[in-house]
């Protein structure tokens, strides 16, 4: 008997789809595809010109790569230099590296303070926003509702639709000091929804950074130290820009280029940054931390550790992959440079929250798993431990849900993707159109009444 069931129904089209959409995995070969914009050797195909980031992990000498210590650099500048000049004034830091990737040069004092100012009066969300937008539509996910919110924005702008770069500008700017906002308020109202517990939503206060907002926004008690708004501000300066390659920068500039309102690009940004693959990747480092804080009963035994990491590999433990998250980049060979920075900084929120135990096991893993990979798969692929390894474990001592770690991301990344879109609607003019060969061939058609 027919199974009309709305499962049996869907389960029938799907395998139906399956069936009919998988391609021979020979035929990429053969046609010498670029799969995910790649060459062999990881390589990223090259697709655009950017002045806006750059990321450094190998030289390429007579046609091979050569590995170098990994360096992120933000129009032109290493972003140690944007993280010195912060900790030397004593204050944050994101604010100056926004100007800088917007606007493309350093700002002076006035300047900063300038767009400090109007980053500040800009945070507060549109009258009814919160109401109408976040609180009468709640979601269990804080990224499907910060994107909402993006497209909701579009609603709430006087003139959406000026392509003009000056309102375009302006629309980057107000999702940019917005979006701690967005995010804390999504949050806020998920808990109440979703997790039974109370909610607090508090009001932004100009006059403070972004990560100082967030944390208040979070926080029934609104109060941080010190520390932790600087550890914040550094990991939003580490994540708001990598280049035009990654995924969801790369997704802002192919929208943008069919010339599209910034809130719908932007949220085509926020459905990449989603996925497991990108931005979600820090929660798979802590979820894997989890299995081997569960299973390795010595965290300082390095035999122990070691066997443990070898078994993950193998496929023997954890989620049977055979990958050690937090662990290699498509870049980045012999360093992370933001993995060094926020390594280290971790180690002093370790010390103030009496985490060093744990802290102890990161840097084990960090560099067991470079020698357990050589001796398990033989190659001579450098491996290093990238930016995610860390950035959970620094949001956990942070006491932040594991719900927002992807979403600050995002607060973080909606500075680079920003300039990329000011990029590509100044400089381009060309909307993305890159080839697929079609592998079935021309079918004579079937009348209804002859299919069998």
């Amino acid at each position: 008997m027919a199974d009309y069931s709305e499962s049996g129904f869907i389960d029938k089209l799907t395998n139906l789809a399956k069936n009919n959409d998988v391609i021979d995995q020979r035929l990429y070969q053969e046609m010498d595809v670029r799969r995910g914009l790649r060459y062999p050797d990881g390589r990223g195909v090259l697709v655009g010109l950017t002045k806006i980031g750059d990321v450094v992990g190998y030289d390429v000498v007579d046609g091979a790569k050569v590995p170098i210590p990994g360096k992120l650099l933000y129009r032109g500048y290493d972003i140690c230099g944007l993280i010195k000049d912060a900790e030397s004034h004593k204050e944050s830091g994101f604010e100056q590296t926004v100007y800088l990737l917007l606007f493309g040069e350093l700002p002076t004092r006035d300047q900063l303070d300038e767009f400090k100012f109007f980053l500040g009066t800009r945070r507060t969300l549109p009258d009814n926003f919160t109401e109408d937008m976040i609180m009468k539509a709640p979601s269990s996910d804080i990224m499907n509702k910060l994107n909402r919110g993006v497209l909701a924005s579009y609603s709430y702008d006087k003139n959406p639709e000026d392509r003009a770069v000056a309102n375009q500008m302006r629309q980057c700017i107000e999702l940019i000091a917005r979006f701690p906002t967005l995010v804390a308020y999504a949050y806020q109202a998920k808990r109440r929804f979703f997790d039974g517990k109370s909610m607090y939503v508090h009001n932004p206060k100009p006059e403070l950074s972004s990560a100082e907002n967030l944390l208040r926004l979070i926080r029934s008690n609104k109060t941080y130290t010190p520390l932790e708004a600087d550890i914040l501000d550094l990991c939003l300066i580490l994540h708001a820009e990598h280049g035009g390659g990654n995924n969801s920068s790369f997704s802002i500039h192919v929208v943008s280029s069919a010339d599209t309102d910034t809130y719908s690009a932007v949220g085509a940004a926020v459905g990449s940054l989603k996925g497991k693959r990108h931005g979600g990747a820090n929660i798979q480092v802590m979820d894997m931390m989890d299995d081997i804080k569960s299973n390795v009963k010595d965290w300082s035994n390095e035999t122990e550790v070691k066997e443990y990491l070898r078994k993950i590999l193998r496929k023997e433990a954890y989620d049977h992959t055979g990958l050690i998250y937090g662990q290699g980049h498509a870049v980045y060979t012999i360093s992370d440079p933001r993995a060094i920075l926020l390594r280290d900084k971790a180690k002093l929120l370790a010390e103030e929250k009496g985490m060093m135990e744990e802290y102890n096991l990161y840097r084990l893993i960090e560099n067991l798993a470079p020698v357990v990979f050589k001796e398990e798969k033989g190659e001579k692929k450098l491996i290093c431990s990238n930016v995610d390894f860390y950035s959970g474990f620094v949001y956990k001592m942070l006491n932040i849900p594991r719900e927002l770690y992807t979403p600050i991301f995002a607060i973080s990344r909606i500075a680079g993707w920003s300039a990329h879109r000011m990029e590509e609607i100044v400089s381009n003019g060309k909307i993305y159109r890159p080839a697929y060969k079609n592998v079935l061939p021309e079918r004579d058609f079937i009348p209804i009444e002859s299919r069998g």
